[in-house]
């Protein structure tokens, strides 16, 4: 990595730098014309210099030049004006020239632009691919909030001065050199005067502005700090609250954010009384020009358009010479800023970029062992965790690696999936080194999983098949106007250095997992779902999930098939009355009041529980069929009963699972209204205090909370609000409210909504578990379990995965590790989170899985239980870093070794 920001810049950039500077070069003639105008218009035309008789006249635009040996060359005769004409004429070059040299300005700005913002995401796009090369190691010493602060704030005003390094101080200096040879052109004194004060700008100003550069640092230094240690917290958030360690932490970021204050308040004061003295001295020069450029003119030694061009230059200097000391602290303070990006990410030794090149040619099978000779690794503090080990593991071998604790077999498996690097001895396959095959190889025909998980944001099969996109294989069709787009980043990703790989294309490699497309690859993703044991927790994400009818036309277009079909299957296991289904002219026991008045989905988030209550509409309809009275009575009598009942529980107590209307929390806020409400009359209540006991009553259900306040009047009552509700409902609510229809598919409700079109009762034990068994069958049966599988899959996991639970991580862990048909495979421990009955049969499953119809890849698995080694071809014992016994599963039970202490 280069050193210096100076010679990054210019190696990168040095055609386009060169091209700058001449433009900048070419500004500088209509910027000195620009100081000169101004005196021959107030000699010339405005004086009357050259204009003394009557109808005098001068010449205009006269061009022409003396060239060496051909003698003078007359280009333009020129034009003869009258003083008038001009002085119009003067003016209006004076202002071409003001265009002239807003153009150069402009165009050099945009290239400029342009230019640091291809060097800022060339230099952002150098350090991530620093980083994917990072060796393992180096992951343990970083934070990765603070590379990411790093690569996102700290590099941005690199690419801000990429366009002002060389071009910046070639226009400023040339703008203030200009300036200041016009001046001592026009008066030697006042030339000189100019001259000094800039020569104190440019000595005394930059000595003071290092103590700014120094402040910067420990600023930059601060904040990064603090970013790595807000990602700690969030990262640890678990181990804070279950240590009670949440005050330390707040007292850790105080001191931090005093240390910052401290820093930004000095850099404040400094930076200042630096600005104040800059513009004091740039202030005291006018004051010199009018003092003793005055005297000289009353003095006839210099003439009025001499000290007015004088002064007007001047006004010129000192922007671009204040610009040009802040031009030099920006340099100084990026290029401290670009070394500590490389300290942080001059790492060596780094993987090869050559390693991740994507291939040119098909990567075939590996059909060589794993050759293990004199392998040695060590922990950060030294300590050997596998020590001289050599082994040999053939393809198509099943390998369980055993041993106790400490006895280094996890270090052995994190090696062979290339997660460390060994001290001494190396891995090979066909004589290459594992380490430097390109990933190409081992990230295609070796696959590893272990305990720990990590998972991109994004749905389940994204990550699922994450470890198939290794590079753009489809081209995606474009259109004309997006093809051109698609051209235009291509062309620009080159000129920043990055690579022009189109992210839209599809980066499956369906092939790698025994597809042939998106359209089958569903039938490829099932049986290791069923492998792991993933299946049924992927189909209760299918049936809690609303349903995109425009993706999933087939499922929607069976829906009154399957609930026909759910009812006979039900009826026939004798399971009939285990759902309630919904009927308009009926109540359903089974649901919520609101359900039963609502008969409906609503579409959320446009429309909710709040927005329907509040609606002038749903109101009206209240006041009118007395369900407002009602239902405020209701909700005192279960109000009551829920204080009386439960206010001496504990929070935690498992009757509150039972309240779906009230949680623990609400218990004293009720107890309270219900002390002011002992009118309990309807008008003595305030509209939030209405709203908020109306509410409980939307959430009663009999068979669950059995307060006896449903009588089949109120039942009857509310069937009939029902149906004056959608009689008459208004358009607006009409869109966002969806009625039930035992003939169509409800959009806004879940897919297990759907289905059962009714409620489960609340009488039968275990009537969900068993109703999802049911469904399993026939979503089979009618061959549309891959399109429920397919909506389950839909589901956002979440950042990290962190919406799965650690078995399921697991489980997709190990799931996506088995969808890429790899020649070995290295599983270190990948089911520790679950109990062992399930991590046996899932060990079987995979085995029994992955060896079948020819195909016997290599197997090698860090067991916990070494009673499952029994399945496995043969067997690897660990201890204290060093392989101890090796051998088949009768061999070594048989003898009175470690292996046998294991299985005792």
């Amino acid at each position: 990595m280069e050193k210096s920001l100076a010679r990054y810049i210019w190696s990168n950039t040095r055609l386009q730098q060169l091209w700058i500077l001449t433009v900048v070069a070419l500004s500088m003639i209509p910027y000195f014309l620009s100081f000169d105008l101004p005196k021959q218009i107030v000699n010339g035309p405005i004086q009357g210099s050259g204009f003394e008789g009557e109808g005098a006249t001068q010449t205009f635009f006269h061009l022409s030049y003396t060239f060496p040996v051909i003698g003078k060359v007359e280009f333009f005769q020129g034009i003869q004006l009258d003083r008038l004409q001009m002085l119009m004429a003067l003016s209006l070059v004076f202002l071409a020239l003001v265009v002239l040299n807003g153009l150069f300005k402009f165009y050099i700005n945009t290239y400029k632009g342009r230019l640091g913002e291809r060097m800022l995401r060339r230099i952002r796009f150098e350090l991530i691919d620093r980083v994917l090369r990072f060796p393992p190691s180096q992951f343990k010493r970083v934070k990765s909030a603070e590379i990411a602060t790093m690569i996102k704030d700290e590099v941005e005003p690199m690419g801000g001065f990429t366009g002002d390094a060389f071009v910046s101080p070639a226009l400023l200096g040339g703008q203030a050199l200009t300036a200041l040879a016009f001046i001592i052109i026009q008066n030697f004194w006042l030339g000189m005067i100019a001259a000094a004060i800039v020569g104190v700008q440019a000595v005394v100003i930059p000595r003071m502005r290092k103590r700014l550069l120094e402040l910067g640092r420990q600023r930059q230094l601060t904040a990064r700090e603090l970013s790595g240690r807000v990602g700690e917290i969030v990262d640890g958030i678990g181990t804070i609250h279950s240590n009670d360690t949440s005050n330390l932490e707040r007292a850790d970021i105080a001191t931090r954010l005093g240390l910052i204050f401290s820093i930004r308040y000095d850099l404040y004061q400094w930076k200042f009384l630096v600005k104040f003295l800059n513009n004091f001295l740039a202030q005291v020069t006018p004051f010199l020009f009018y003092a003793i450029g005055g005297y000289l003119a009353l003095q006839g030694r210099l003439d009025i358009g001499q000290l007015v061009a004088v002064i007007s230059a001047y006004k010129d200097l000192p922007g671009p010479l204040k610009e040009l000391i802040d031009w030099d602290q920006m340099r100084q303070d990026v290029q401290v800023k670009y070394q500590q990006v490389y300290e942080q990410f001059n790492i060596e030794p780094l993987i090869d970029g050559k390693i991740q090149e994507v291939p040119t040619e098909a990567i075939g099978p590996l059909a060589y062992p794993l050759v293990v000779t004199n392998l040695t690794v060590s922990d950060d503090s030294g300590a050997r965790l596998v020590d001289h080990v050599s082994v040999e593991i053939r393809p198509n071998e099943t390998v369980a690696v055993v041993g106790p604790n400490a006895s280094g077999i996890e270090a052995f498996a994190e090696a062979l999936g290339r997660l460390v690097w060994p001290d001494t001895g190396r891995i090979t396959i066909d004589g290459k080194d594992l380490l430097e095959l390109p990933e190409s190889i081992t990230g295609r025909r070796i696959s590893y999983a272990s305990a720990d998980t990590y998972f991109f944001h994004g749905t389940l099969l994204d990550n699922l098949l994450y470890g198939l996109k290794h590079a753009p294989l489809t081209t995606p069709s474009y259109d004309d106007q997006a093809a051109l787009e698609a051209k235009w980043y291509a062309i620009e990703a080159q000129k920043a250095g990055n690579p022009a790989l189109d992210l839209n294309s599809d980066w499956v490699d369906y092939r790698a997992a025994g597809a042939t497309g998106p359209q089958d690859i569903l039938k490829t993703i099932r049986p290791v779902l069923d492998a792991v044991l993933m299946s049924e927790g992927v189909l209760d994400l299918a049936l809690r999930s609303v349903v995109d009818t425009s993706i999933h036309v087939t499922l929607a277009d069976h829906i009154v098939d399957l609930r026909a079909a759910l009812r006979k299957r039900m009826e026939e296991s004798e399971l009939g009355n285990i759902v309630v289904p919904f009927d308009f002219d009926a109540y359903n026991s089974q649901a919520t009041v609101g359900e039963n008045l609502l008969f409906g989905s609503m579409k959320r988030p446009m429309m909710n529980n709040r927005r329907l209550a509040a609606h002038p509409y749903f109101q009206a309809l209240f006041r009118e069929t007395g369900l407002s009275d009602d239902l405020y009575a209701m909700g005192l009598e279960i109000a009551e009963n829920a204080v009386e009942l439960f206010h001496d529980l504990p929070p935690d107590h498992p009757f509150f699972q039972q309240l779906t209307f009230m949680t623990a929390d609400d218990i004293p806020t009720y107890q309270g209204l219900l002390q002011k409400l002992q009118s309990r009359r309807f008008d003595d209540a305030t509209p939030e205090e209405r709203q908020a006991i109306i509410r409980l009553s939307f959430a009663y259900i009999e068979p669950r909370h059995r307060f006896g306040l449903l009588t089949d009047e109120l039942m009857a009552k509310i069937v009939s609000a029902r149906k004056q509700f959608h009689q008459n409902i208004p358009d607006d609510l009409a869109a966002l409210i969806e009625r039930y229809d035992p003939e169509h598919f409800i959009s806004s409700a879940s897919l297990m909504d759907n289905v059962l079109f009714g409620r489960i009762a609340y009488q039968q034990a275990d009537a969900s578990d068993r109703i999802r068994a049911i469904m399993g069958d026939l979503f089979d049966s009618l061959d549309l379990f891959d399109d429920v599988l397919s909506i389950g899959l839909e589901f956002d996991v979440g950042s990290g995965g962190k919406r799965l639970t650690m078995a399921q991580r697991q489980k997709l862990n190990l799931a996506r590790a088995l969808i890429r048909r790899s020649d070995y495979f290295v599983f270190n421990r990948p089911l520790s989170a679950l109990d062992q009955r399930l991590q046996d049969q899932i060990t079987h499953n995979i085995v029994r899985g992955l060896h079948k119809e020819g195909e016997r890849p290599g197997i090698i698995w860090v067991l916990s239980n070494a009673k499952l080694a029994e399945i496995f071809d043969r067997i690897l014992l660990f201890d204290r870093g060093t392989l101890v016994e090796a051998g088949n599963f009768p061999e070594l039970s048989e003898q009175n070794g470690m292996f046998k202490e294991l299985l005792s």
